[in-house]
Order: structure tokens, then C-alpha cells, then sequence
């Protein structure tokens, strides 16, 4: 069939054709925007779920439908190394951007970005000779307001503020946080901090991120109210249904079927994970020869699907991994695939378990396994142990 039209789409990050599955958690959203926007008091938002569940897609549908009801947004992308002061200037400038042109006020617009502007330049872990930081904001940096060099302190001033323009509109501030839990713990107890003066406060400014299954262990180390400060989705598999919608409402737009054996051989194949559902149907669409698309296609088609995702979706983060890391995922992966004790992956690999632990905080740190809980790890990215024990030890 023709490729150009193929309407599936295995990406980082990118939208299906056909979101489905998901609309409980739009829904949770809707409500939250809703909410805020009648100056009711919500709770920030968090999503959970393993690699390929959708978690960024579902981030940036929020997002979309942030910017729908005119709030101001700004996203980033937490990174283990890099303080989130000046990323979430950037994103917050970005946010008031949107605003400014509809306030009434731009003096309060001038006077929010010079407490901006000093919030981003008060960064005490920036390299000596790099605190001069502008992106386009011509106002002079403002004194005595979130510049006091503690995050904590800093953040819940910039927050206040920041909610307090958005009122002035009526409307909300989102800030769209990816990869949650690779913010620094500091980071983390500062964001809770000013997300819980705000929850106290009634400002409409929210936070939304998005991080792996252990990101609410994350939030309640650093801050033990943080399971009341957020609402948590958890996101997983498709069940059937969604999963066939997910192929199917693409498919009738470019007027092409599956066949039911065919239904049922990619729900096999992808076990309902969104991000396999598309690349499995990417690739039967590429190979059909015609509509209806069958069981056969499917057949034909899997082992090159399956040898994409050995090299991308598996194989990228496998390479990043030491020979001693790597070790230690193949004892996991000879273990079972649900959650595994720590205890008996050094019992595997014939070591005591405090040597091993450089190995397992290096790989929880490269996000390729994380804590299920104490004394459990388990594989980030679904069915990463299989592709494991296909490779040689």
C-alpha cells in the first residue's frame, strides 16, 4: 500500500493519529482547567507510566488544551544534571509572553519580568562569568524579590507573581514539566514548595509533569504533603478496545480494514503499549499489499517491526549502558519480567548487594530501570527484558 499515506506514527513524543484510550485522564484535565478558571482551588497534576505509554503526548495534548482556553504555557524538559531555575524562567517568560499583548497594564507586565529576569540571573550553580542571562528581556532585573539565591524561596515568589498577571486576565499559567523525575532534589523540594503556597493561596498558576512509575516516591521524599499536592494519573497499556481504535480510526480515514485475526495478531504483538501499537501498524501498513490488511501481512511484517525496535527503541538505550550495567540488566532480565528483588540479582551475578549498588543507582539515574519500591527494581521501557535475553550476556 502506499507509504505516503500511512497514518501511523512511532515517535518520541509524537501524536497519533487516533489518541485513544486516554479520555478519562483529558477529562481529569478539563476539569482542572475548569476549576481554575473559576477560581476554585486544584491540585497540580502529575502522569505516570513507563517509556512508550504516552506520557509527553498526553503532556502536550494538556498543553494544547491550555492554550485553547488562551492561558499562558511554557514547557521544559527536566534534566538530571541542570538546575531548573533558568529552564523554567525561559518557559515562564514564555508563558507571560502570551499574555502581555491581552493585559491592560503593561507596567505590571514590565514588572513581572524584572522579577523574572532577576530570578534566572540569581543562579549560584552557574559557571563564574555566565550569570548574564537576557532572552530578550529589555526591562532591568528587579531587587529584593526571587533573587535570593534559595530556590525555594525564589520559586514561590516567581510563582506568586506569575499568578497574580494571569488573574489580572482571568485566565491560568501552566508550566509542563517532562521528565520529572530527573529534577535535582533541591529542585524538587522548591517546586513543592511553591506549588503548596499556591494551593494555599488560590493562584492560578499549575504545574503538570510527566515522569516514570516512581516519580510519586520521588515528590513525597522531598516534600511528605506531596501526595495531597498533586493529582496522579497513572498511565499503562491500552485495553483491546482503544488499542484497535488506535488502528483503526487512521486506517478508515485513508479508507483501509483490518481483518479481525489481524486485529488480534497486533494486539498480540504490541501487548496494547501505545508506542509498539504504532510501530507495529506502521509497519503492516508499509508491507499490506492490499485492503483488507490480514493476519498474513502481520506475520510478514512483525519480525521487521520487531527489528526496528531492537535497534531504536531497545538497542539506543541498551548501548548507553557499561559492561557492569548491563550485567546487572541481565540478571534482572533472567529473573522474570515484573518488579525483582535487589537481593536476588546480586545472588544471580554471585555478588553481595552493596557492591552492585554503583550499577543500579547509575542505571536508575539513566532512567533505564527504577525503584518499584524499596528492595523492587524494575525495567522503565515494556518488554526490555525479553529483548534482553535475545541478546548474548
Amino acid at each position: 500500500m502506499d507509504p505516503v499515506r500511512n497514518p501511523y506514527a512511532p515517535g518520541a513524543g509524537q501524536r497519533p493519529p487516533e489518541l485513544a484510550g486516554r479520555d478519562r485522564e483529558l477529562q481529569q484535565f478539563e476539569i482542572v482547567l475548569e476549576r481554575v478558571a473559576r477560581g476554585r482551588p486544584e491540585r497540580s497534576m502529575v502522569v505516570t507510566g513507563l517509556r512508550g505509554v504516552g506520557k509527553t503526548v498526553l503532556l502536550n495534548t494538556f498543553k494544547s488544551m491550555a492554550m485553547q482556553r488562551l492561558w499562558g504555557t511554557g514547557k521544559i524538559e527536566a534534566r538530571p544534571d541542570q538546575s531548573i531555575r533558568r529552564p523554567v524562567a525561559a518557559a515562564l517568560h514564555l508563558a507571560v509572553r502570551e499574555l502581555a499583548p491581552r493585559h491592560r497594564a503593561p507596567e505590571r507586565i514590565e514588572e513581572f519580568l524584572g522579577v523574572l529576569k532577576a530570578f534566572a540571573m540569581r543562579d549560584p550553580s552557574a559557571a563564574k562569568g555566565t550569570s548574564h542571562w537576557s532572552p530578550g528581556i529589555d526591562v532591568p532585573a528587579s531587587r529584593g524579590r526571587a533573587d535570593s539565591g534559595d530556590l525555594e524561596i525564589d520559586l514561590t515568589e516567581l510563582f506568586v507573581d506569575a499568578a497574580a498577571v494571569a488573574t489580572d486576565l482571568g485566565v491560568g499559567i501552566a508550566l509542563f514539566i517532562d521528565e520529572m523525575q530527573d529534577v535535582q532534589t533541591p529542585d524538587v523540594s522548591a517546586l513543592c514548595a511553591a506549588c503548596h503556597e499556591l494551593s494555599q493561596s488560590g493562584g492560578p498558576l499549575i504545574v503538570v509533569g510527566a515522569g516514570l512509575p516512581h516519580l510519586p516516591s520521588v515528590l513525597s521524599a522531598s516534600k511528605s504533603y506531596s501526595e495531597r499536592l498533586f493529582r496522579y494519573a497513572r498511565i499503562d497499556r491500552l485495553d483491546r478496545e482503544a488499542a484497535d481504535l488506535a488502528l483503526i480510526a487512521p486506517a478508515e480515514s485513508e479508507g483501509v480494514e483490518f481483518t479481525q485475526e489481524a486485529l488480534d495478531a497486533l494486539y498480540e504483538a504490541a501487548d496494547g503499549y501505545p508506542y509498539f501499537v504504532q510501530a507495529y501498524g506502521k509497519v503492516a501498513w508499509d508491507l499490506a499489499l492490499r485492503s483488507p490488511i490480514t493476519a498474513d501481512d502481520i506475520r510478514v511484517s512483525a519480525p521487521e517491526a520487531e527489528e526496528e525496535l531492537a535497534v531504536g527503541f531497545f538497542g539506543s538505550r541498551y548501548e548507553r549502558a557499561t559492561p557492569a550495567e548491563r550485567d546487572y540488566m541481565h540478571a534482572m532480565a533472567s529473573i522474570g519480567d515484573e518488579p525483582v528483588a535487589t537481593a536476588d540479582v546480586a545472588e544471580g551475578l554471585g555478588r553481595k548487594p552493596s557492591s552492585l549498588s554503583p550499577a543500579r543507582d547509575s542505571l536508575i539515574k539513566k532512567g533505564l530501570i527504577y525503584s518499584a519500591e524499596r528492595g523492587l527494581i524494575a525495567f522503565t521501557v515494556p518488554h526490555f527484558g525479553k529483548f534482553l535475553r535475545s541478546q548474548p550476556a
